[in-house]
């Protein structure tokens, strides 16, 4: 079987690499095609219309995409939602026009209303008013599924789609402002433990509650879902209503979870909130039983998965994303 994995370079494309090469390795047949973005703009139609007719891949799992946290949805929201939309459409497109059947796309939480009832099912989509902070990039994500389901519904393809919740580990992007809020409190509280400083200001009142996917457990799940048989994965689904929920089914508070990454990294001084700055949604917990109903389950506490996310960034400290 000849995958194509887009985003091979990112922290779950990473991940999702390590699983297929350990696949790979097992003696599983499977020829894996990646290429870098300077190999190939996945915003280029061209470009990647040449690549794929050329290499005509068995499957693509699409877990390409420009991320990021609150300040750089803020910051960037024109190229948050063009890249993303170029991105998906590019690549779902000429996938079907290289004759491939089958095709994972990964997703984000953030496609949820803000008021969602929480935890959210499968069936919030589309039912209210999305985060402001990151409307571009949930809107984005919102057109790859229906992306897929439009190319199944017409073409009979058998795209399918995956929505994680918070994801974090080794590979994440530990950039101040730019970064997602695990990996930036681990830089956070680490260089406050190195300096001795007294205090660390995390952003917002703290209260709002997060659940967080070590990405290894993301990898996982993604390529659980695609080996699924077609007629398992339609049988739980719907037509227009057919991505899975990926999480690990329990949320933590940010100021509690700020406390955890404290001690992880040995900062014995003051966490002070800055409700100044945004909290964004205050509660997001995915329903995950669509995907436990098919028999997946994470295999990664929180507090094992930062100590372990922790250590790697101490590893590779001058080559991850700061």
């Amino acid at each position: 079987m000849k995958i194509y994995l887009a985003g091979h370079r990112g922290m779950v494309g990473g991940a999702i690499l390590r699983q297929l090469e350990a696949r790979q390795r097992k003696g599983e047949a499977l020829e894996l095609v990646t290429r870098t973005h300077a190999e190939l703009d996945l915003t280029n139609q061209a470009g990647v219309r040449d690549f794929l007719q050329s290499e005509c891949p068995d499957a693509v799992i699409l877990a390409a995409a420009k991320v990021g946290g609150i300040h750089a949805n803020n910051t960037y929201p024109a190229d948050f939602i063009y890249d993303n939309l170029m991105i998906e459409a590019n690549v779902i497109h000429q996938a079907f026009k290289a004759g491939v059947r089958r095709l994972l796309f990964l997703g984000s939480s953030c496609i949820y209303p803000k008021e969602a009832a929480q935890p959210m099912g499968e069936a919030a989509l589309l039912t209210g008013e999305l985060e402001s902070t990151n409307e571009p990039y949930a809107v984005a994500k919102i057109a790859g599924i229906k992306l897929c389901e439009s190319y199944n519904r017409q073409h009979g393809t058998d795209y399918r789609s995956v929505m994680p919740t918070n994801l974090y580990g080794p590979g994440d992007n530990f950039h101040p402002q730019n970064s997602h809020v695990l990996p930036a409190l681990i830089r956070r509280f680490h260089e406050a433990a190195e300096e001795g400083r007294d205090e660390v200001v995390i952003w917002g009142t703290g209260a709002p509650r997060r659940e967080f996917l070590h990405v290894d457990d993301m990898a996982a799940a993604s390529l659980f879902v695609l080996d699924l048989p077609r007629e398992r994965y339609e049988a739980i689904t719907q037509p227009m209503l057919s991505h899975i929920n990926v999480g690990c089914g329990e949320d933590v508070s940010i100021l509690s979870l700020a406390q955890l990454v404290a001690r992880l990294t040995s900062f014995e001084g003051k966490i002070v909130t800055d409700p100044s700055k945004p909290d964004g949604t205050m509660r997001k917990l995915m329903d995950i039983s669509r995907l436990t109903d098919l028999g997946w389950t994470p295999t990664i506490s929180l507090e094992q998965g930062v100590e372990e996310t922790y250590h790697w960034f101490l590893k590779h400290g001058n080559n991850a994303r700061l």
